[in-house]
């Protein structure tokens, strides 16, 4: 695995880390091996950004489910949180909590310092995964611009 502070790269295994489902079970890429998914870390529900993400992704959900595609929305907040979050927008796109210190973003050295009006904080830093049916990282989009992002996912998904 990488070290503390390194990032994986395109060709490595993506990290086999559990996540929880808001109905309080859990997954993890494993269970979507022989097919692509999609895992898409953002901020914080309910905000502008992260909302119009996870609407976009909502709405492209039967395109990347023709393209063998599965899509996996992931931040910080509690289960409880993402339950009102996908009920108020109608979300289609399933949304997981990384809750845990030592988690799936740590892991992938997206939780990060940040800094805001000089006030610094950790935070998630907006990141996109395309994993191949193998497990492995088939592409990256770092510090992801919300504006056609999920159009041009869904692109790299069918090319792949």
């Amino acid at each position: 695995m990488n070290s503390p502070g390194s990032r994986p790269h395109i060709g490595d295994a993506f990290p086999d880390i559990a996540l929880e489902t808001p109905e309080g079970g859990s997954v993890k890429a494993s269970d979507f091996a022989g097919k692509k998914l999609v895992v898409f870390f953002y901020p914080k529900d309910a905000t502008p950004g992260c909302t119009t993400e996870n609407i976009d992704f909502s709405a492209l959900k039967a395109d990347f489910d023709a393209a063998n595609t599965a899509l996996l929305g992931v931040s910080k907040d509690p289960a409880k949180k993402h339950l009102s979050f996908i009920a108020k927008h109608d979300l289609k796109a399933p949304l997981v909590t990384d809750a845990e210190a030592d988690g799936l973003s740590d892991a992938l050295g997206i939780w990060t310092e940040k800094q805001n009006y000089g006030r610094t904080y950790m935070g998630m830093v907006r990141t996109t995964y395309l994993i191949g049916p193998d497990g492995r990282i088939a592409q990256v989009w770092d510090k992801v611009k919300v504006k056609d992002h999920a159009a041009k996912v869904l692109e790299a998904a069918r090319a792949l």
